[in-house]
C-alpha cells in the first residue's frame, strides 16, 4: 500500500445549546458584541456526568458505522483531546472498549486545537509504514468544563463536541503529506491550567500569529499535497473564530473553496473543531467525492498541522 484515505466521518454534539442571549444573562456581554467580535451565535454544552470519552464514542461509532468495517478491523485508535480528566486509562481505551475494538494500538494526542490533524497525520504515517491498516481518529473536547463563566473574553468562545474519521490503507494516497510545526517561544499564549483547571489565552498574540503567519503555511500544505489553493473544493480550518478563519482562507488564496464556518453554531471546540466541521460538510453533501480539501488545525502551543485530503 502506498498511502491512506478517508473512508467515513461522524460527529456528535451534546443536546444542550447555549445562546449568546443566555450568556448575556450571565456576564456583561451581548449577542451583538459576540457576533461582531468572534462570529459565534450558539455553542453546545455537555450535560453533568457526560465525559470526553462519551462524546468521542458517539462520533467514532457513527464513523465506524459509515465505513462498512467491523470493530475488529480497526487496529489503531487515536483520540485528540486536551480536556480529558484521567491520565490512565486513556480516552482511546475507553472508546475501543465501548465499540468492541479488540486489540488495537490506543493513543491519546494532546496538541490542543491542532490535535486532530496531528493525529490524522500520525495515523497516515502508521498506515504508510505498514503498522496499521484501518485507523479510527477522533477529536473530542469539553471546553466548557474548563471555562471561567465570569470571564467574558473567553466564555463566549467555547463549546463541546467530537468529530471522527475512519482512515484505511489504499493503493494511491488520498491524504497528502503533512506540514506541521510550532512556535514554542509563544507556548503560553494559550493555556489550560490551574486548580480548578481553566482556559485562558492572549487573544491578540494568537490573532496576530494566525492571520499573518498561517496563510503561507496553509499554502505550503497545498503545495505538498499537489494542489493549488484556488483548486481546493473546501477549506476546513480550526474553528477558532470567524475573524481568524476568514482572513486565513482569503490570504492563502482559496478563492473557489467552501470555507467551513461551523464555529457560528458550535463555538471553539478545540481538537474537535476540524473533524466536527468536516463531518457536517460531508453530511450535507457540499463536497464532491474525490475533490481536494485542506484540513488545517492550529492553536495551543502555538502549533499547527495541515494536509490536503480527498473527499471520501
Amino acid at each position: 500500500m502506498n498511502g491512506s484515505r478517508l473512508v467515513a466521518t461522524g460527529h456528535y454534539q451534546p443536546a444542550k445549546v447555549l445562546t449568546n442571549d443566555d450568556l448575556a444573562a450571565m456576564v456583561d456581554t451581548s449577542d451583538e458584541w459576540i457576533s461582531k467580535r468572534v462570529g459565534i451565535r450558539t455553542r453546545h454544552v455537555a450535560e453533568d456526568g457526560e465525559s470526553v470519552a462519551d462524546l468521542a464514542t458517539h462520533a467514532a461509532g457513527k464513523a465506524l458505522a459509515g465505513s462498512g468495517l467491523e470493530a475488529s478491523d480497526i487496529d489503531l485508535v487515536m483520540i485528540a483531546t486536551c480536556t480529558q480528566t484521567e491520565r490512565a486509562p486513556n480516552v482511546a481505551s475507553h472508546v475501543a472498549a465501548r465499540l468492541g475494538v479488540p486489540s488495537a494500538a490506543l493513543m491519546d494526542v494532546g496538541v490542543s486545537c491542532s490535535g486532530f490533524t496531528h493525529a490524522l497525520a500520525q495515523a497516515d504515517h502508521a498506515i504508510r509504514a505498514g503498522a496499521a491498516t484501518n485507523a479510527l481518529v477522533v477529536g473530542a473536547d469539553m471546553m466548557t468544563a474548563v471555562t471561567d463563566w465570569t470571564d467574558r473574553t473567553t466564555c463566549v468562545l467555547t463549546g463541546d463536541g467530537a468529530g471522527a474519521v475512519v482512515v484505511s490503507a489504499c493503493e494511491e494516497a488520498e491524504i497528502g503529506p503533512v506540514v506541521w510545526g510550532s512556535m514554542p517561544e509563544l507556548n503560553l499564549a494559550v493555556r489550560i491550567e490551574g486548580t480548578p483547571t481553566r482556559f485562558s489565552q492572549d487573544g491578540q498574540n494568537v490573532y496576530r500569529w494566525a492571520t499573518t503567519r498561517l496563510p503561507e503555511i496553509a499554502r505550503r500544505a497545498c503545495e505538498r499535497g499537489g494542489v493549488r489553493p484556488e483548486d481546493l473544493a473546501a477549506v476546513v480550518l480550526h474553528q477558532a473564530n470567524l475573524r481568524i478563519i476568514e482572513p486565513i482562507a482569503q490570504r492563502m488564496g482559496a478563492v473557489n473553496a467552501i470555507v467551513a464556518r461551523d464555529v457560528v453554531e458550535s463555538g471553539n471546540t478545540s481538537a474537535a473543531s476540524v473533524p466536527l466541521a468536516l463531518a457536517k460538510l460531508l453530511e450535507r453533501g457540499q463536497v464532491a467525492q474525490g475533490a481536494p480539501m485542506l484540513l488545517f488545525g492550529f492553536g495551543g502551543n502555538l502549533s499547527y498541522a495541515g494536509m490536503v485530503v480527498r473527499c471520501p
